[in-house]
């Protein structure tokens, strides 16, 4: 097996990107990233390679994720400021849009919408995509592909 220096140099991008594809905050999600590969120092003896480390790092990054917003959700009242993402972008499509696209990428059934979310939100590959989830990057094309269609033929449905 790698050392970790060397798993982190190989795979703490990958691992970041899936983060900010989740949390949309750099600063969370370097810290997230930091505390993904302590833990995975911690508990190198349970890795028992059925499946690969990249999976098994985002795994962990992922239940770090959640246990954050647990956090945040006991401690913090949401802040509207926060929500307000504010781009050009997002002002010509209009909140009611966007939160009308939101609604129907959340409602997409799995594998579809975390896709969409790391390709779309995380600026992932579809080489990464197919890394995080254990599949190839063909898979994580067609799977995106389909994604969007459905997501398109729900938009058309309602206008």
């Amino acid at each position: 097996m790698q050392s970790m220096d060397e798993l982190y140099q190989q795979y703490a991008r990958t691992v970041f990107k899936y983060l900010k594809s989740l949390c949309h905050k750099d600063d969370l999600a370097e810290e997230l990233t930091q505390e993904t590969f302590y833990q995975a120092i911690r508990s190198i003896d349970r890795f028992d390679g059925s499946c690969r480390i990249s999976t098994w790092l985002c795994a962990i990054a992922k239940n770090l994720y959640l246990t954050q917003l647990r956090k945040d959700r006991e401690h913090e009242d949401i802040d509207e400021q926060e929500i307000a993402v504010g781009s050009a972008e997002d002002e010509a499509l209009g909140s009611a849009a966007k939160l009308e696209l939101m609604k129907k990428l959340h409602a997409l059934s799995e594998p579809y919408r975390e896709v969409v979310y790391l390709r779309a939100f995380g600026g992932l590959s579809f080489a990464e995509i197919g890394e995080v989830l254990g599949k190839t990057e063909n898979w994580a094309r067609v799977s995106f592909y389909r994604g969007k269609e459905k997501l398109r033929k729900e938009v058309e449905e309602h206008e």
